[in-house]
C-alpha cells in the first residue's frame, strides 16, 4: 500500500515534528488514511472541518499529504491522553511554529503535566464515587436481606 509506518504508540508523537510538505510527497486517499489510523471517514472529515487537517481536493476526492499524516499522529495521541480540540490546535501551532525546539518541548511537557494533574483529580473523584456506590449497594443488600 504505502511506506508510512503503522505503529502509532512508539514515540511521543505529540511532540511532532510535523513534516513540511514538499509538494512532491506521496498522497494518501481518504480510505488509505482511514485504514492507516484505524479511524472512520467521518472522523477524518470532522478533523478537516475543525481545521486540523487540510487535505488536497481533486474534484470530490480528498488526498492527504505527509503533513496531514504527522498532524493525525499528534491529534490521536492528544486525544488518547484526553486533550481538547482547542489544546490540540495549540499543540499543532506550537510544533509547527518557529520557536526553538527546546522551548516547544518544555511547553508540551507543561501541557502534559497539567493534563496528568487533571486526570489524577478525576481519578480521585471516581474512586470516591465508586466507594459511595459500593456503600449504597451494600445498604440495599442489607435491606433486601431484612425483607426476605
Amino acid at each position: 500500500m504505502n511506506s508510512i509506518p503503522s505503529k502509532l504508540d512508539v514515540a511521543a508523537d505529540i511532540a511532532g515534528p510535523i513534516r513540511e510538505d514538499d509538494g512532491d510527497g506521496q498522497l494518501l486517499a481518504i480510505s488509505e488514511m482511514s485504514e492507516l489510523f484505524s479511524v472512520t471517514l467521518r472522523t477524518l472529515r470532522f478533523y478537516e472541518e475543525k481545521g486540523l487537517l487540510n487535505p488536497v481536493r481533486r474534484g470530490a476526492r480528498r488526498f492527504y499529504r505527509g503533513r496531514d499524516v504527522s498532524r493525525m499522529r499528534v491529534i490521536l495521541q492528544a486525544k488518547k491522553i484526553g486533550l481538547t480540540l482547542a489544546e490540540v490546535r495549540r499543540i499543532i501551532k506550537l510544533v509547527e511554529g518557529s520557536s526553538p525546539r527546546a522551548d516547544q518541548l518544555k511547553e508540551l511537557q507543561e501541557i502534559c503535566g497539567a493534563q496528568e494533574q487533571l486526570l489524577h483529580e478525576q481519578e480521585q473523584a471516581l474512586q470516591e464515587q465508586i466507594a459511595e456506590v459500593r456503600g449504597v449497594s451494600q445498604a440495599l443488600t442489607s435491606m433486601l436481606a431484612v425483607e426476605a
